[in-house]
């Protein structure tokens, strides 16, 4: 069955117009289908996911607000020993990470080493002077980690971005995989993939981790998943998550404080609450300490969380290590507390705030992606190639303005997969999200959230940017799941 050539790109799937060895055997299955029952079954999958109300919400969309996830049904196949890599270099980025974040918040020893600029890190909207010297459960701000990986023109993978605060999307990891096994089960039978059965298991012994300082030690820790409300961008996942780990979902007006304590609200009276692996913003959190006009979250939750009663996960404050800017330097971090060469390399990133870089790069704008260091979703970028004369005239002006405010990348040539839509196949590019649970081990997600740009030639594979969704399988084979601790040496607060 000939799909496209796959020319200039790299193609996870083809090699010229013949599959990879790793996709030989899905490719003869896929060619057995004719064209009514390959429309038939997708829009089977189609309508799967919107019985199930799999869903996310654009703001600020005409039409309405609530969209099914779209998902194409060609998977995203690696093989065992590329997976091996990329899980070792997820573990080592986020304890890199990790370390940086107790660092910036203890000691802040690698400011004083000069590793890291000390304006980049205090002048960082999302580092919070309120809790430095607040000592968390474990010493573990990354609860839960979202890591972009792309494939450049070369086939390398590289870590596109950092999300650490509250990475969304990985009920559609789960979902997605449901539906393939339901509308494509011809797929799975020659096909051995490691399995999503037991990664909720890993997830809720990673929660569970975390439990207060205080909390006496033969007590159960008490867990809740704290949602901003069915009107959030992300409430699927939400429900997905705590349905999954069977812990209550619970909005802001649902938890009390009481006396540096929080409690739960329930028809048979308060119920002490010790971990909130919270889905809000740090910024409406606690409106005592952070925005005064949030209705989102729970009053002096704060005190709460500074006196060790209470754990709240991913923890406060880990905005600064996921900017755009500082993640320029998780390399560094990695050398700095691991004693380690980076085993996955960032892309090549520009800081404006440099006389020198900002120059080159506004000679360059038409080559580059410009980003708002703060911003995600694929809002406020600039992708060079595509943009009019007057976006880049904007974004010349923005950067004049705000350097400290953006950076600049190359245009990476992401990696081509086939997609099946409007009954054709065609090439889209596509970018992985990698989900890393922290504990007192850590593990990563079979596989992940492969995100696909569906619209022909688009860079941008954010859903609220036309973006779709793929299954992704790890091939399965004799694999050791070795415990892994913390690597940075943190004695009495220092390391």
């Amino acid at each position: 069955m000939k799909l496209y050539e796959s020319g200039l790109f790299f193609d996870e799937m083809l090699d010229g117009n013949q599959p990879k060895p790793h996709y030989r055997s899905f490719h003869r299955k896929l060619g057995a289908f004719s064209k009514e029952q390959l429309e038939e079954k997708n829009q089977q999958a189609q309508s799967s996911f919107l019985r199930q109300g799999i869903t996310f919400t654009v703001y600020g969309a005409q039409g309405g607000t609530e969209r099914t996830m779209p998902f194409d049904f060609v998977p995203i196949i690696i093989p065992n020993k590329q997976w091996a890599v990329i899980e070792a270099g997820m573990k080592q980025r986020v304890e890199a990470l990790n370390c940086f974040l107790h660092d910036v918040y203890h000691e802040q020893i690698i400011i004083q080493d000069g590793v890291i600029p000390k304006w980049l890190v205090k002048s960082n909207p999302y580092y919070f002077k309120e809790i430095v010297g607040v000592q968390i459960p474990i010493d573990n701000h990354i609860f839960l980690a979202g890591i972009d990986l792309i494939r450049d023109e070369n086939g390398v993978y590289r870590v596109l971005e950092d999300n650490l605060r509250n990475p969304s999307g990985m009920s559609y990891v789960f979902q997605n995989r449901h539906v393939m096994k339901e509308v494509y089960p011809e797929f799975f039978s020659k096909h051995t993939i490691l399995s999503l059965e037991r990664q909720m298991a890993f997830m809720k012994k990673a929660l569970l981790a975390h439990r207060p300082r205080k909390l006496d030690a033969s007590a159960d820790p008490k867990a809740v998943l704290l949602t901003a409300g069915m009107y959030n961008s992300a409430y699927y996942d939400h429900v997905f998550l705590a349905q999954q780990l069977n812990i209550p979902l619970v909005e802001g007006r649902d938890l009390i404080v009481q006396g540096d304590m929080v409690y739960m609200k329930t028809i048979y009276g308060l119920e002490q609450v010790d971990i909130i692996y919270r889905r809000i913003d740090d910024d409406f959190l606690d409106p005592t300490v952070f925005r005064e006009d949030s209705l989102l979250g729970v009053a002096n939750i704060m005190a709460a969380y500074k006196a060790g009663n209470v754990a709240i996960l991913n923890a406060v404050g880990n905005g600064v290590a996921d900017d755009k800017a500082i993640y320029v330097y998780v390399p560094d971090m990695i050398r700095y507390y691991l004693k380690e060469e980076p085993i996955l390399e960032n892309v090549v990133t520009y800081l404006l705030h440099d006389d020198e870089q900002r120059a080159w790069v506004l000679d360059h704008l038409h080559e580059l992606v410009v980003k708002n260091v703060s911003a995600s979703g694929g809002y406020d970028m600039l992708i060079g190639p595509h943009a009019s004369d007057e976006d880049i005239a904007l974004f010349r002006q923005k950067i004049l303005e705000n350097p400290h405010q953006y950076i600049a990348q190359p245009t990476i040539q992401l990696s081509r997969a086939p997609a099946y839509q409007d009954g054709r196949f065609y090439p889209c590019h596509v970018d992985l999200r990698v989900y890393v649970m922290k504990g007192d081990d850590i593990y990563v997600l079979p596989g992940g959230l492969s995100r696909v740009a569906l619209k022909e030639g688009s860079l941008v594979v954010n859903s609220s940017q036309g973006g779709g969704a793929k299954d992704t399988w790890i091939l399965k084979e004799e694999i050791q799941h070795a415990k892994s601790s913390s690597r940075c040496t943190i004695l009495d607060g220092k390391i």
